[in-house]
């Protein structure tokens, strides 16, 4: 006879996989609350099908999103409505760009990055980010690390139900299949670093940085640029 277990874990799979919901669109409206009511200029690395960055638009002045999978980027292209005749509404443009070396030159008062982070070496992106954050700017990340720790396991046992719930309730307790949301087509990969790793990097290269473990297999960070001693790419 199966194990009660494996039974209950395969069952609660199908449930989620029949009821999909963007686990990092969640963490969206927390990121607007880290900004500054209205900025300038934004960069959203990773952007996928442009979900954040047209949010972005609403509190700055141009947003550019940037990510290398060209098949999404045409797909945000498509979902972002044409430029306002508005002189004051904001400008929101993508392209096809790797995120370490196809950062369009200058800098931005704020920097986002969804998901994207374990796809790339740590170091190296914190760096490169920091590079091209403006002096006072604020720097979010959102993020996935391998599990390693009681503290990982126990906020994913956690997140477990609480995932299910919540595909539910967005839902409204539907039954039947439901088409995954086009944010949730774009290239995945699993996280090979574990959270203690990615918060001592993050120190490092961004002193007075706070990652955050969080619920739904994600953890934050958020950087604000203190403009002393800076080195500008």
């Amino acid at each position: 006879m199966t194990p009660l277990l494996p039974r209950l874990l395969r069952a609660l799979d199908r449930f989620n996989a029949a009821r999909p919901w963007d686990h990092n669109a969640h963490f969206h409206p927390w990121i607007l609350r880290q900004l500054p009511r209205r900025f300038d200029s934004a960069l959203d690395v990773g952007s996928g099908s442009g979900d954040l960055a047209r949010l972005l638009a609403t509190r700055a002045a141009r947003v550019h999103g940037i990510d290398p999978d060209p098949v999404i980027v045409a797909r945000a292209r498509e979902l972002t409505p044409p430029a306002n005749p508005n002189p004051n509404a904001a400008t929101v443009t993508f392209t096809v760009a790797d995120a370490l070396t196809g950062i369009p030159g200058g800098s931005y008062d704020v920097i986002t990055c969804v998901a994207v982070l374990h796809h790339l070496p740590l170091a190296d992106a914190l760096a490169v980010f920091r590079a091209h954050l403006a002096p006072g700017g604020t720097l979010v990340i959102v993020g996935l690390a391998r599990q390693q720790t009681p503290v990982d396991h126990l906020l994913a046992a956690v997140s477990s139900p609480l995932n299910a719930a919540t595909g539910w309730l967005k839902h409204r307790g539907r039954t039947s299949p439901a088409p995954r949301p086009v944010a949730m087509t774009a290239l995945t990969r699993p996280a090979d670093t574990g959270f203690a790793t990615i918060a001592r990097e993050a120190r490092r290269v961004l002193p007075g940085a706070r990652p955050r473990r969080r619920l739904f297999w994600r953890y934050t960070l958020v950087w604000r640029d203190r403009p002393h001693g800076r080195v500008r790419m």
